[in-house]
């Protein structure tokens, strides 16, 4: 095969990877902030990309169905907060995994009964259906490299937020030391209520932005949540930047495992895992 052809697998997976950040960043700030296994965070995912379907349908533009969708995410990201997380915060893990796999269940179902079992998908906007060649015979889709600079941006703008603004150090001394902070005089629930909201937000928009990528089907949660927590294991939990480089390490080995090893593709990812584990057993990176 062509260099060039490598290269575009190259993209590919980076580009995998800035989507696996999104959903895994909000992730592992919930587990690490709030120390609160949520196994329906891949549900926020499918209902984003489900949200971007039926909204860019009824108005003609996906661009304008994101901006619509983004509010109602966040919005229920607190009310599922408000109603069923906040009571977990005193309660052991298990009791934290039966509600979650709950949340999925209802959220499956919720799916199912607005959009029905079949699969769906969103048509890239027309303004961004063209693609950039890179060879006489390789191209690359323009929709794939704006999803990139789109994620870029939003990176940047998640280390600006935790490294120079107030709430920024109040997400760092939740994740450093609870109890401390709620003795400083932070409102830990009210934090608790942001950085959940954010978490739902970023996975939410994730899949927005990959509903043109991939197709829609019931379900599609549970496989972004798997690999996700994979990222939050291998990156380090509570750790932004570790899930930055846990989502590229991953992304960039799963698109290139099913290329090279495509009946073993799986397998890949997990053997990556092990070993960044072996070498560092609590991850790559410590909370943020």
């Amino acid at each position: 095969m062509e260099p060039s052809f490598y290269f575009i697998q190259l993209l590919n997976g980076i580009q995998y990877g800035f989507l696996l950040f999104l959903v895994a960043s909000g992730l592992t700030l919930v587990f690490g902030i709030m120390d609160v296994i949520n196994l329906a965070h891949g549900s926020f995912y499918m209902l984003g990309a489900y949200l971007a379907y039926w909204l860019s349908g009824v108005f003609g533009s996906l661009f304008l169905g994101i901006l619509l969708a983004i509010p109602l995410a966040v919005m229920l990201g607190w009310v599922v907060e408000k109603v069923a997380i906040t009571h977990l915060y005193k309660r052991g893990h298990l009791d934290q995994v039966l509600l979650t796999y709950g949340l999925i269940l209802i959220f499956d179902e919720l799916q199912i009964i607005l959009w029905g079992n079949d699969s769906h998908g969103v048509e890239v906007p027309s303004i961004l259906s063209g693609s950039i060649p890179l060879t006489d015979i390789q191209v690359y889709p323009v929709y794939r490299l704006v999803v990139s600079l789109v994620c870029i941006m939003i990176a940047f703008c998640m280390y600006f937020i935790i490294n120079n603004t107030k709430l920024g150090m109040t997400i760092r001394a939740g994740a450093s030391n609870r109890e401390m902070a709620q003795a400083l005089g932070i409102d830990i629930q009210r934090l608790f209520s942001i950085v959940f909201s954010l978490g739902v937000a970023l996975a939410a928009f994730s899949g927005m932005i990959a509903a043109p990528i991939d197709s829609l089907y019931p379900g599609m949660g549970e496989n972004i949540l798997i690999i996700s927590l994979v990222v939050v294991v291998i990156g380090g939990i509570g750790s932004v930047k570790g899930a930055f480089v846990g989502a590229m390490i991953i992304g960039v080995s799963s698109i290139y495992g099913k290329v090279l090893f495509p009946d073993m593709a799986s397998i890949v990812v997990y053997a990556m895992m092990a070993a960044i584990l072996l070498w560092k057993p609590k991850g790559l990176f410590q909370a943020t």
